[in-house]
């Protein structure tokens, strides 16, 4: 039902191909190949959909409101509520984050390829008010790495601190953007954009079905872990590649060299024998 509702709630709201593409964030092709049935649009497209309609996700993919009286009226009543199994009726239980539609924001590029973004430092404060908006995302710096795998949104952040050592500051972590919280694995390595802290690189625990919270970890020891509230988070994306110009500092504790001496003096000695 997407292609026809799509059609269908474009009139409904007087709109033309272009001023829909706008409101999605999306190129006009796209809405015209999603009207025609060429395209399926991404998840993320689907939630913008359903947010300017006024529908849920499930009344979007499987409503034909070209056949319904009042369509408009029926819609504008109704409260947005996140996917769940079940009917229309049947009532949704809350998630452990809140309930909270999260809707991602993204660029392509002349092919309809998807744009690597890279929030660098200095454009972290502003991220948080503009990581949703599609003009915003336009004037960052964009890239391609053709060795990540095509599924998946990827989004690129200049990390600062010492937090993550051996990964120094100025490091660009490449992340692939996380919809569902609940499936992260215990340590993850993730950038999680909150308003509390704004942008971090930091390992993940889920504690969502506890307390709905997400603890951070340091790899750095000296900084202990800390619990932020799932409300309070914005984005997650999984860390998946790094960029950086510092290598990392080999391991020259005295135990090392103690053990390089040793495995030395082992070697002079079987040649001795030899």
């Amino acid at each position: 039902m997407i292609n026809t509702n799509l059609k269908f709630w474009r009139r409904e709201l007087a709109l033309t191909q272009a001023q829909m593409a706008d409101k999605l964030g999306i190129k006009r092709s796209l809405v015209g190949a999603y009207e025609e049935g060429r395209a399926e649009p991404r998840l993320s497209t689907l939630v913008n959909m359903a947010r300017l309609f006024g529908i849920s996700l499930d009344q979007l993919v499987t409503t034909d409101f070209s056949k319904r009286k009042n369509a408009k009226a029926a819609a504008s009543m109704r409260q947005l509520v996140p996917v769940a199994e079940g009917g229309d009726d049947e009532p949704t239980e809350p998630s452990p984050a809140g309930g909270k539609l999260r809707i991602l924001a993204l660029t392509v590029d002349k092919d309809q390829n998807e744009n690597i973004e890279w929030v660098p430092q200095k454009a972290a404060a502003g991220y948080l008010n503009g990581y949703a908006d599609p003009e915003y995302l336009e004037v960052l710096p964009k890239f391609r790495l053709p060795m990540l795998p095509p599924t998946g949104t990827y989004r690129a952040f200049e990390i600062s601190g010492d937090s993550m050592l051996p990964i120094a500051s100025g490091t660009v972590i490449v992340g692939r953007y996380v919809d569902e919280w609940q499936t992260l694995k215990d340590g993850t390595p993730c950038i999680v954009v909150s308003n509390r802290d704004g942008i971090v690189f930091k390992r993940v625990y889920n504690k969502l079905r506890q307390n709905a919270m997400f603890a951070l970890h340091s790899d750095n020891q000296q900084y202990s872990p800390y619990d932020i509230n799932a409300n309070d988070v914005l984005e997650i994306w999984e860390a998946k590649s790094y960029i950086s110009s510092t290598f990392p500092i080999a391991d020259l504790s005295l135990e090392r060299v103690a053990s390089l001496v040793l495995d030395l003096q082992q070697q002079v000695a079987m040649l001795r024998k030899a």
